[in-house]
């Protein structure tokens, strides 16, 4: 008896297709890679370094990067590379928790302030223009203040300062679409307004919002780690990769190798997220225009 397996011309061609993208983008294919390594680091940890990030080993202190350790150890014996894996799961869920409430409250703002008009519309526009006023790391720095430092202070902090890129987006859509004919048709048609706004305003004017989102997690985790060097975010001995780049700053002529790698891993990982966000929107503008 024999097995045989057949592939079928539509996979074999979706396949060539893939092949032919990453051949064609090679700085997608790593950027996403690269990506898909730092989100498993950010969930299952254990599956990349099978060191304990926290355990201090004051005789395996600062040794250089090898095949035991390869990223070196730090000036208390515990494993760089270990920290690092473990840091992603703090830096990525800053970075993702606070976009995800600028832009949810971003977009609950720019669709009531492009919906309600008038008074309401220029209490919303006020609040953003105040909000705008300061730059993204100095608001923040300036919540925390009041908050205190921690994690989910940081988180709020980033948050509200994002919020204005997103709101002013989505209420110059639905300005648009408000206007639009078939919008108007809908009107006439007597269909109700709750209806008429979630299935027809929406998914409209909030088309946009996942690809500012792409892009502003680059910003938000290197935010979230330059507001960490300075003491605001998560607290010693969480392994954050801002709070490791503190830590190694005072350790460069000696053991380089504590603070350059999270710096590294916080480049790539924001020129990653970009690389991403950026494709994403000129795929999104070109299907427009098209």
């Amino acid at each position: 008896m024999s097995l045989s397996i057949t592939v079928s011309p539509a996979a074999g061609l979706n396949f060539r297709r893939i092949l032919v993208a990453a051949v064609a983008r090679p700085g997608l294919l790593a950027a996403s890679t690269f990506l898909l390594l730092v989100a498993l680091g950010a969930a299952w940890p254990h599956l990349l370094s099978s060191y304990n990030p926290i355990a201090a080993d004051p005789l395996q202190a600062q040794l250089p990067p090898d095949a035991a350790h390869w990223f070196g150890t730090d000036q208390l014996g515990r494993d760089v590379f270990s920290r690092v894996v473990h840091g992603a799961r703090y830096s990525i869920l800053i970075g993702v928790s606070a976009v995800v409430i600028a832009a949810t409250v971003g977009s609950i703002l720019g669709l009531a302030a492009g919906l309600a008009r008038g008074l309401v519309d220029e209490a919303i526009t006020r609040f953003l223009d105040v909000v705008s006023a300061f730059p993204d790391l100095l608001l923040a720095l300036v919540l925390i203040s009041f908050t205190g430092p921690g994690t989910y202070n940081l988180i709020f902090a980033l948050g509200v300062a994002s919020i204005p890129r997103f709101a002013r987006v989505v209420r110059a859509q639905t300005f648009v679409i408000a206007e639009s004919g078939y919008v108007e048709q809908a009107r006439t048609f007597g269909l109700a307004p709750a209806v008429l706004i979630l299935r027809h305003v929406l998914p409209h004017a909030i088309a946009q919002v996942p690809i500012l989102a792409t892009i502003g997690l680059g910003t938000a985790i290197i935010s979230a780690a330059g507001l960490s060097f300075l003491g605001m975010g998560p607290q010693p001995p969480t392994p954050e990769w801002g709070a490791m780049l503190a830590e190694g700053r005072n350790y460069l002529r000696v053991a380089w190798w504590i603070g350059v790698w999270p710096g590294v891993v916080i480049t790539l990982t924001v020129i990653s997220v970009s690389v991403l966000g950026r494709q994403w929107q000129a795929a999104f503008e070109g299907r427009r225009r098209a």
